[in-house]
């Protein structure tokens, strides 16, 4: 999930240097001015991931510049874009909705939304797989756990993808608005008739405790509403995508699908749904793969590269699900790790083991350089995956 109302150049899954070899480099800003860093180097990711002279206080950041930019505080003030204590406090609140076993107890759902999507398929002909599975398949889930009813769910994936529109800062801000004030009004709707969803827990951890602020409540919703999906969507599709060039590795899996939950950190590593991590900024000068990196600046740290260092991972890109990639860097690290992590796996898993069993005959219908991948702003997905079943 993004929360930087900043759009800043940004690096793709490679480039013409080895993270290697050019771990930390500065690059000049489009028209903000400021010169940004880029950590494409594996060691150099991880540790400014974990670094805490590296803030995400992205309004502290912004807070004196001339910005025209009017992006709804609920996504540029999100716990996302805090630093402890306030990012501690908002976690704490989330984390036990997306912990290994509430997430076990989610499976028979998420299992039996992937087998009605996939009963909607045609037996024999052309289906696209990021409209027919990938994004309803995690918008569904996450809209149920948080209780947001079925009619407004085409207006949430219209939202959200407006919200990672490159380029589009208009839009963008747009979304925030119309994200945050639809999320304050089922928060209104809810305390008229509470229900068993998160949502309505930390209404009643608002309400009651009132550790929460309104502010913070609409946030953390709207937070939770698009990073709950977005990312694993586009790791669906991508991940799809790089076994159906495969033909070995996905007969392999079709004849033993219990090997999926096997080889989803290296599917992680070698499609990374995110290709930059969200916005920070030094708050003193550090010293970061032989880079000086003075105070306040920007810095992104290039997930993607980072994924495909030859140095953490030889031969990286090649897709071998041999590979021990656990450490991949896909869902973060350090106190910003992807709260969510349990439950993309769980869909990722379920989405293609039960793709690959119960559509023996599929192939892409398209030749891969023919795909369109979506420009978004920091995270990396295909527009659509059109597949012959």
């Amino acid at each position: 999930m993004t929360d930087s109302p900043q759009d800043h150049q940004q690096p793709h899954h490679g480039g013409s240097d080895q993270p290697s070899q050019c771990p930390v480099r500065p690059v000049r800003s489009d028209s903000s001015g400021h010169t940004s860093y880029v950590v494409a180097g594996y060691a150099e990711a991880r540790q400014a991931l974990a670094d805490p002279r590296l803030s995400k206080n992205t309004a502290a950041f912004f807070a004196n510049s001339d910005s025209k930019r009017r992006l709804h505080p609920a996504v540029s003030q999100s716990m996302l874009a805090s630093d402890p204590p306030r990012h501690t406090r908002l976690r704490k609140l989330v984390t036990k909705a997306f912990t290994t076993g509430a997430v076990a107890a989610l499976r028979p759902f998420i299992e039996q939304v992937t087998d009605d999507l996939l009963d909607a398929w045609p037996t024999r002909g052309e289906v696209e797989v990021v409209a027919d599975l990938a994004m309803p398949l995690p918008v569904t889930v996450i809209c149920e756990l948080l209780g947001v009813p079925e009619d407004n769910r085409s207006d949430v994936k219209r939202w959200s993808a407006d919200l990672f529109a490159a380029g589009r800062p208009g839009r963008i801000d747009a979304a925030s608005h119309a994200m945050a004030e639809y999320m304050a009004g089922l928060i209104a709707e809810k305390r008229e008739r509470p229900g068993d969803a998160l949502l309505d827990d930390l209404i009643r951890v608002r309400d009651g405790e009132d550790r929460l602020s309104e502010e913070e409540l609409v946030s953390l919703a709207v937070l939770l509403l698009v990073a709950g999906h977005e990312t694993t969507t586009n790791f669906i599709g991508s991940a799809l995508l790089a076994l159906l060039q495969q033909p070995a590795d996905l007969e392999r899996l079709r004849q033993e699908p219990d090997l999926v939950p096997g080889v989803l950190d290296e599917l992680l590593r070698h499609s990374s749904p995110v290709s930059t991590a969200t916005f920070r900024y030094t708050t003193e000068a550090i010293t970061l793969g032989g880079a000086e990196i003075p105070a306040h600046a920007p810095v992104q740290v290039a997930i993607g590269a980072a994924n495909r260092d030859p140095a953490r991972f030889p031969a990286p890109e090649q897709l071998d699900l041999g590979r021990d990639a656990a450490g991949h860097l896909s869902f973060g690290h350090g106190i910003h790790r992807c709260v969510g992590a349990p439950l993309a796996r769980a869909e990722a898993e379920l989405a293609l083991r039960k793709v690959l069993t119960r559509f023996p005959n599929l192939r892409l219908a398209v030749p891969p350089e023919e795909l369109v991948w979506r420009p978004t702003r920091l995270v990396r997905g295909l527009k659509a995956l059109p597949v012959l079943v």
